[in-house]
């Protein structure tokens, strides 16, 4: 009796789709997944060279720094009184553009000083260089006309020591509408965007 069983092969036909399914799905792996990867490995070898690429950047910043508080106390009411403060405007744009937005105290963000109920209303002007006395009229809430800092410095504490002007002024007429040896006072706050 011949106990040799016939052995049937596999068919090849079978086993080569699951290895073309396998490494399709290997190469798909691969493909879709595989991060890009700007930098280079080193090889083994007693030194090896490798290389990894390197960018920063940073998004657009303002700074207003040196400012001053303003008194206007004993003013002649006869002519306007006019207070110039320089100060430091600086931006990291590439055009070193900005824009100011002024706000006042007074309702609606009017510029006006205050006591209880009695107010006195002033004008702001703002000047790109430092060192003016007047300058392009602001208008309360409202971002001005696009102006350029000379700062280099953030806080211009090289380059140039100031590199802007603000002009606070209080007419005569508004000046003779006011309570004789009483203070009036208020806020004006800054903003400055950079462009």
């Amino acid at each position: 009796m011949n106990n040799d069983t016939p052995v049937h092969p596999r068919p090849l036909h079978k086993a080569a789709t699951r290895l073309s399914a396998a490494m399709l799905f290997i190469g798909s792996q691969l493909l879709f997944t595989a991060p890009a990867q700007a930098a280079t490995q080193g090889n083994l070898g007693a030194t090896s060279n490798a290389s990894v690429a390197i960018s920063a950047s940073v998004p657009a910043r303002a700074r207003l720094s040196g400012l001053a508080d303003i008194a206007l106390a004993g003013v002649n009411p006869a002519s306007n009184a006019v207070a110039s403060r320089n100060l430091c405007a600086w931006s990291n744009t590439s055009s070193k553009g900005y824009r100011i937005t002024a706000s006042g105290s007074g309702a609606a963000s009017a510029f006006t000083l205050a006591n209880a109920s009695l107010t006195v209303p002033y004008t702001v002007q703002w000047n790109q260089a430092s060192g003016q006395t007047s300058g392009t009229a602001l208008t309360p809430g409202t971002a001005s006309t696009t102006f350029t800092s000379t700062a280099t410095h953030q806080q211009c504490l090289t380059g140039p020591t100031a590199s802007a002007s603000l002009v606070v002024t209080i007419t005569s007429a508004a000046l003779l509408t006011m309570q004789a040896n009483t203070t009036y006072s208020g806020t004006l706050t800054l903003l400055m965007t950079p462009q």
